[in-house]
């Protein structure tokens, strides 16, 4: 499984829950135990316990990551339980939760139907995923270049990538049946985030990267398992770094906008 850090998360989630119509599903306020699986550094975590507290007696909300650096930052900054484990044997027994939650876990795991099941295991009512469709990404930039480009770097990314990413609603429902749920329903959201003057830490960080060519670096070994030759990818790091001067140039002209919308799935279904 692909292994995040906690400011990826951080930064990724930015402003996500900001509207939590997308949680009316979970039926929230009469919820007890909750078990996030896969929490990272606890931000869903934290809006699961307060949108339990409607009726002014919040769920015991528990946190479950294989990465103990992660669940470090969910305990300090969400204040939530947490437990270390793998979101295919969790260590609970069955019946322990009344709901069992996971956000972009399914996405990165090679059998999400098998997770599902052990999610259903250990539910007495319902579980959830909240799921984005990778492929459906868009992205709309000040400078020129910058939505071709990361088109580009997401297509060759897709074919390369070990799981299924793009599992949004639809691939979602599949394993939600196939771990024999029922009443399975899916409503769709999307999650925009914007760069936009008075810049954030974060978004000259993410502009230094790009001009550097750091980012793409990082996933060099997934670009190129796809369908990007060697050359191909120099090529795209090289108009990538190019780009990412543009926004540094644009960002000290106060000028630069970016805007990137993700649709996301949550997905619900029965014990």
């Amino acid at each position: 499984m692909r292994e995040f850090s906690a400011d990826y998360l951080e930064d990724t989630r930015r402003g996500m829950w900001d509207d939590r119509a997308a949680l009316a599903d979970l039926e929230l306020d009469s919820r007890e135990r909750v078990l996030d699986v896969g929490c990272g550094t606890g931000e869903l975590s934290r809006v699961l316990a307060e949108e339990s507290a409607a009726d002014g007696t919040p769920a015991e909300v528990v946190g479950v990551d294989a990465d103990p650096d992660l669940l470090a930052v969910a305990r300090e900054e969400a204040g939530i339980e947490t437990v270390a484990g793998d979101a295919l044997r969790l260590p609970f027994p069955d019946d322990a939760f009344d709901l069992v939650v996971c956000q972009a876990l399914l996405i990165n795991l090679p059998d999400p139907a098998a997770a599902v099941a052990e999610f259903r295991r250990v539910s007495t009512d319902l579980v959830a995923a909240v799921e984005p469709d990778n492929a459906a990404v868009a992205v709309e930039s000040t400078v020129e270049t910058e939505s071709d480009l990361a088109a580009r770097a997401r297509r060759a990314y897709l074919s390369g990538v070990e799981t299924d990413v793009t599992l949004g609603g639809s691939g979602t429902r599949e394993a939600f049946d196939a771990a024999g749920l029922a009443e399975v329903s899916t409503r769709r959201h999307v999650h925009a985030r914007t760069v936009e003057p008075p810049y954030a830490d974060r978004d000259l960080r993410a502009a230094r990267r790009k001009a550097s060519g750091e980012g793409l670096a990082d996933d060099r070994a997934t670009l190129l398992a796809g369908d990007l030759s060697a050359d191909e990818y120099d090529d795209l790091r090289t108009d990538w770094r190019e780009m990412g001067r543009s926004v540094i140039e644009q960002m000290r002209a106060g000028e630069y906008r970016r805007a990137e919308v993700v649709p996301f799935y949550v997905t619900v279904g029965s014990v």
